[in-house]
């Protein structure tokens, strides 16, 4: 039987970006708008390109566009040459369009191969955590009915939450209304933010960033069994910030090591250049 393969949107953020070629994903890009020009995430702009045009004055606010349904189209199509069975994860249907639009492309190729399209309900290194378990389930089953059980399986054990300086991007993103963002930046209000049932949607509020690091730790220990934790910045350096949190969890978790990244253009243009969070995968209790 073929293989069952594997697609998603540029929104994945991969720890290690070799197991796209290692499992053949097919990654399609999200666009990012700044004005009349338009990037396509992973070919055209990377995290730092992103920040340095954020971060350059008088460039226009980022908009993310989702694939279009051509786009996932003539993405899909060649790989209904080599297999029966696809399955495809989308950025949180929340955050974009993507999962509608793959909906719509799975929807077209009807009748031609199987196409299971599943909204991942998260983003960034959340989605590609999932896509990396799909696709570990494919090379060991060929079985399309239990891989998608173990990706609908995974969905629900991942969490994300982040905390933010600003609530511009947020208002421009249309994730909160022009009241509460002007009324946030009169009161020196910083959000906590966390993607929850695929909607980026605030927890609570603090005014300082020593506020901001203590509840992102108490947020972690809440949790009984951390399966793996990635935090997620503005730059590819370590910040005092990250560096604090970095401390902390290591008091929590017993000297474990876990992993920075520079977060994506794709989340970027929700959170804006001034951004931390950390996203969780929790320990499956059968295991």
């Amino acid at each position: 039987m073929s293989k069952i393969r594997i697609v998603t949107d540029s929104s994945a953020q991969f720890l290690n970006p070799g197991l796209v070629k290692q499992f053949g994903i097919t990654v399609v890009p999200m666009m990012v708008r700044f004005g009349n020009q338009v990037f396509r995430e992973g070919a055209d702009l990377d995290a730092e390109g992103f920040f340095r045009r954020v971060l350059t004055e008088g460039t226009p606010s980022p908009e993310l566009e989702a694939p279009s349904v051509a786009d996932y189209v003539e993405a899909i199509s060649p790989l209904i040459q080599g297999t029966d069975h696809i399955i495809v994860l989308t950025m949180a249907h929340g955050l974009s369009r993507s999962y509608h639009n793959a909906r719509g492309a799975a929807d077209a190729l009807r009748g031609r191969c199987e196409i299971v399209v599943i909204d991942s309900l998260t983003t960034s290194v959340g989605l590609a955590y999932l896509v990396e378990t799909a696709a570990r389930a494919a090379e060991a089953t060929a079985s399309l009915e239990s891989v998608v059980r173990i990706v609908r399986g995974a969905v629900p054990r991942v969490y994300s939450v982040f905390y933010v300086e600003t609530l511009d991007y947020l208002f421009r993103a249309h994730l909160i209304g022009e009241a509460q963002a002007i009324l946030g930046k009169i009161l020196g209000i910083k959000p906590f933010l966390t993607i929850e049932d695929g909607h980026l949607v605030t927890m609570e509020k603090v005014r300082t960033r020593a506020q901001a690091v203590d509840r992102l730790i108490e947020f972690v220990i809440e949790f009984a069994a951390v399966q793996q934790l990635v935090i997620v910045q503005n730059t590819p350096h370590i910040t005092e910030q990250t560096r604090m949190i970095q401390d902390r969890l290591a008091l929590e978790f017993g000297g474990r090591d876990f992993p920075v990244m520079m977060y994506g253009p794709t989340i970027g243009a929700h959170l804006g250049p001034d951004g931390v969070g950390i996203i969780i995968f929790e320990a499956d209790d059968e295991n």
